[in-house]
């Protein structure tokens, strides 16, 4: 190095040995600057000296104390750059840049004031995460919590010893804004010593300080109904609630008096996924089931409820249920089944069925068909084009298991319907053009299967389910009635249904049956004597 470059260096700031007051221009201007210092600064004998003593109190355990061993360095030899340091400082371990090494903070001061260029080395500031989990619920706010407990003081100030099933109406209304038919479920849930009062302090125990305040109307419902030692919801977990319901429902009292219709309506068919008879959190909040339950108790006329609770819906289910089961045991077989639709569907579609395929029958009993089962086949028959629907048909089809439709399976399942068609004396329709219109329909994705080396298109359930049209194939595959009638169906009634498409198929379906089997009912009154006059806004709008 020439004598410039060393004058050059022996007048730099000693800040500049850490790059802290280098410009960008002037590193861009000599990068090399900032290598040529901290090679100079290594080749020091008393550089060598500090990073022994450094490394052998490191080894010992002992603390470092660099200032002390620079000063005695600086004194006891000549150091070249004694102006670079001032007395009582150490030599800056690495003379890189401040700003780009992430071991400096932001507030750092200078050597002299900290001593040890050691300490530079700060402690991460600790940012504190808000807890976000809570495992019984999230506490209420202080604000929310006072006004529940305002509401809950006003309401038990005229009962202060407590309040009786009865009168816990208003509290599960104005307070928990459930439906008024969870009262007594409610009630029962804090009762838990059976005393037939809850007092405010039991009610505050349970709703404000065990978190349901804060909850949303799926997870506090789940946590009424659910049983103590179950995650889950069983049918039997909602008979105290549709109890209430038809106790408490205007449009329901006639049923009061007959209890062979109670405990009849069927609610996990659209909810409960799984189909294992076990209603999970999850499925309580995907689905509709509270939103249904919410218009209930402020509707009226229950049949306007289209979901769940519909009065016609359950009527039109049960006396299908009624007409088929011949000795009333309220339990079918294959032959009492294989007469619905005026034997609409296939003898192979209901060997399908009572194979328990597509789901296992709840009825126990070896061949026989219960209601709850008879439930889940009538709504994916009237059905088929609903996710339930066409998941349960899928599977009747899917002969293998493997989870797509071969042709070999339709082509099984289609050569009764062309039998059928041909003792009918109508106009055979071969498979060869069915598939092709069922391609049409469904634009199945790109799905093969390699079979002995022979390319084999298939349908899946995403296929189906992308389509409008998809129940249309299980109609023409097993259902003939049906069949016939989507190949020779009336414009009329596609215009129809499509001012209304908030309907569905089996809406429309048990509308249309309920006008008929009133319409029969009536006639039998006309022939008793006891008719009375129709009205017509009874009558179907399509």
């Amino acid at each position: 190095m020439d004598d410039r470059e060393t004058l050059d260096v022996a007048t730099l700031d000693p800040e500049l040995l850490q790059l802290q007051e280098v410009s960008s221009f002037a590193m861009k201007a000599s990068p090399q600057l900032a290598d040529e210092l901290f090679s100079q600064w290594l080749s020091l004998p008393d550089t060598g000296r500090l990073v022994k003593s450094l490394i052998d109190d490191a080894k010992s355990g002992a603390s470092f104390n660099t200032s002390v061993n620079c000063s005695s360095a600086n004194a006891a030899g000549n150091n070249p750059l004694p102006s670079l340091f001032p007395a009582g400082s150490a030599p800056p371990i690495s003379p890189r840049s401040a700003s780009s090494s992430p071991r400096v903070s932001k507030q750092r001061t200078s050597p002299s004031s900290l001593g040890s260029p050691l300490k530079l080395v700060t402690e991460p500031v600790r940012e504190v995460i808000p807890q976000f989990y809570f495992q019984n619920g999230r506490p209420p706010p202080k604000e929310l919590k006072e006004q529940c407990l305002s509401r809950v003081n006003h309401i038990f100030e005229d009962h202060l010893d407590g309040l009786k099933i009865n009168e816990f109406k208003l509290v599960t209304k104005d307070i928990c804004r459930l439906p008024s038919f969870f009262s007594s479920a409610l009630f029962r849930k804090i009762d838990t010593d059976c005393t037939g009062i809850v007092t405010k302090d039991a009610f505050i125990k349970y709703w404000v300080d065990g978190n349901m305040l804060t909850a949303d109307a799926e997870t506090q419902i789940f946590r009424i109904l659910k049983q103590s030692d179950c995650k889950y919801l069983t049918q039997a977990d909602f008979k105290p609630v549709l109890q209430d319901l038809l106790a408490t429902h205007p449009g329901l009292e006639f049923l009061q008096s007959t209890p062979e219709f109670q405990e009849r309506y069927g609610i996990f068919y659209y909810i409960n996924r799984s189909g294992n008879g076990r209603l999970t959190h999850r499925e309580m909040k995907r689905g509709n089931l509270i939103a249904a339950m919410q218009h209930a108790d402020e509707e009226e006329d229950i049949n306007k409820v289209l979901r769940y609770f519909s009065y016609e819906h359950f009527y039109v289910i049960y006396c299908k249920f009624w007409e088929l089961d011949t000795d009333h045991d309220f339990l079918i077989d294959k032959e009492n089944l294989i007469r619905y639709g005026n034997h609409a569907l296939t003898y192979r579609i209901v060997d399908r069925i009572f194979s328990q395929v597509p789901r296992k029958f709840t009825s126990k009993v070896e061949g026989k068909m219960g209601y709850e089962d008879f439930v889940y086949f009538m709504l994916s028959e009237e059905d088929k084009s609903s996710e339930p629907g066409l998941e349960y048909w899928f599977k009747c089809i899917d002969l293998d298991g493997n989870g797509v439709l071969t042709l070999n399976e339709m082509q099984f399942f289609y050569e009764e319907q062309l039998h059928r068609m041909e003792c009918m004396a109508q106009e055979p329709v071969l498979f060869e053009d069915i598939l092709c219109q069922i391609v049409d329909m469904i634009a199945p994705e790109v799905t093969t299967l390699f079979v002995l080396v022979i390319r084999e298109e298939c349908i899946t359930l995403r296929d189906l389910k992308g389509c409008k049209l998809s129940g249309n194939v299980f109609n023409i595959l097993f259902n003939l009635n049906k069949f016939v009638a989507f190949e020779t169906r009336d414009p009329f009634l596609i215009r129809q249904e499509r001012e209304d498409p908030t309907l569905t198929e089996w809406d429309r379906f048990a509308h249309r049956e309920y006008i008929r089997l009133s319409m029969e009912d009536d006639g039998e009154d006309v022939s008793n004597g006891s008719a009375e006059v129709w009205d017509e806004s009874l009558e179907a709008p399509f």
